[in-house]
């Protein structure tokens, strides 16, 4: 029996939500450009940007964990917000430390957070945007004041030496924000949600290997099920699909229309996705936030990610009505609504000398930074800042985008 909610049923209708009050990113100091891709791939930087529009992504030093650039982002944020106590404490990645236990409490100890509820979201790409709904949750059933809510993954850990189609997209990276309980006609409100799941398509988008599956029936996979896999030219239909039809069921419950939308940031998967999704809702290409040319498909990170990097170029201004988009494994995908605050500066994710020693630790027992990752590893140059408008704008009807990977 399958049960269904109204399409247009509205999620969010109590006076209060989430309120954004700060966000920032990081990512590690090893770039990875085009040109620096191994030569059995048999790819160029030309070759790699006309199908993805990427120019590097970003590679977590041998030893560094999903949990440590967590870290980094979410002391950043804590920073930006000014250091507030929270009730909370989300992680959101598909890249976990380890199976069991959970990633958020480990956080939340390093943080010097004491002994608050911390959980970790799994839905893949579209794990912020699930993240940020569970975040609205516990904030308006009077669970929190305040959740942190992470988003972090190290995907070079998942990828197959041998596989271009997915080591050419994916970077290493994470982003946190701070959410406060609010009023919805606040600046930065969370105004609509939309979630949605197709398990049947669960094969689309997997790591087969590592689980109880193989751990139950062990001679039935081989160390290469270990390796993320996709199907690119399947997972191109759903995710232009899916985006879309969420992104105006938002808009509907929102009490949006597609010309209000000021600022349009979905999950960074390619440019040929990013450029099918904004021309079908439609929204113009220099509305778009993204950072993908810099930093690649960050997963469940990229959507704050961009948000955090465009927050820092000051490039999201107060009052802005931004659109949020995701699609990932699961299937799953999501779409968020809401209202740009004014935020103190953020720390921009390449911005030298921005060391964890600097942000808020409460507990003084529990170190700002994990050992494993330097110093001086934590000041990443600036590189390839501008996104070259021609990796942005990729014609909605070139052959190329049904059958490119995703």
């Amino acid at each position: 029996m399958t049960f269904r909610l109204p399409s247009a049923a509205p999620l969010l209708r109590t006076p209060q939500t989430a309120v954004l009050e700060g966000i920032a990113g990081f990512v590690p100091p090893d770039a990875v450009p085009n040109h620096a891709l191994p030569a059995a791939w048999d790819v160029d930087d030309a070759w790699v940007r006309r199908r993805t529009g990427i120019g590097e992504r970003r590679r977590a030093a041998p030893g560094v964990t999903t949990g440590d650039l967590a870290l980094e982002a979410a002391g950043r944020a804590l920073a930006v917000a000014g250091g507030p106590l929270v009730d909370a404490v989300i992680v959101a990645t598909s890249t976990p430390d380890r199976p069991m236990p959970a990633m958020a409490p480990r956080l939340t100890t390093r943080l010097g957070l004491g002994e608050i509820a911390a959980w970790d979201v799994s839905a893949a790409c579209s794990g912020f945007v699930y993240g940020l709904a569970a975040a609205v949750g516990t904030l308006t059933s009077g669970c929190a004041d305040r959740v942190l809510l992470v988003a972090a993954e190290v995907y070079s850990t998942l990828l197959d030496p041998q596989d271009r189609s997915a080591g050419i997209l994916f970077g290493d990276g994470a982003a946190a924000v701070v959410l406060r309980r609010g009023e919805r006609d606040e600046p930065g409100a969370v105004l609509a949600l939309d979630l949605g799941s197709d398990g049947s398509g669960e094969e689309l988008i997997q790591v087969p290997g590592g689980g109880a599956r193989e751990r139950s029936r062990p001679g039935e996979f081989g160390p290469g099920d270990r390796y993320f896999r996709m199907r690119g030219r399947e997972v191109f239909q759903h995710a232009v699909t899916r985006m879309t039809q969420s992104a105006h069921t938002v808009l509907k419950r929102a009490d949006w229309a597609a010309d209000d939308v000021d600022r349009f940031c979905a999950h960074q998967a390619n440019a040929r996705i990013l450029s099918a999704v904004g021309d079908r809702i439609p929204v113009p290409g220099e509305r778009h936030v993204t950072n993908i040319a810099r930093v690649g498909n960050t997963g469940a990170a990229s959507i704050p990610l961009a948000l955090a990097d465009a927050a820092a170029r000051g490039e999201l201004r107060a009052g802005e009505r931004v659109l949020l988009t995701a699609f990932g494994a699961g299937l799953t995908w999501g779409s968020a609504a809401l209202m740009w605050p004014e935020l103190p500066t953020v720390p921009h994710i390449d911005t030298p000398g921005t060391d964890a020693a600097a942000l808020p630790v409460a507990d003084p027992a529990v170190p700002a930074a994990d050992p494993a990752v330097p110093a001086a590893d934590r000041a990443v140059p600036a590189a390839d800042r501008a996104v070259p408008a021609t990796d942005r704008a990729v014609p909605a009807d070139d052959p190329a985008l049904r059958t490119q990977i995703a």
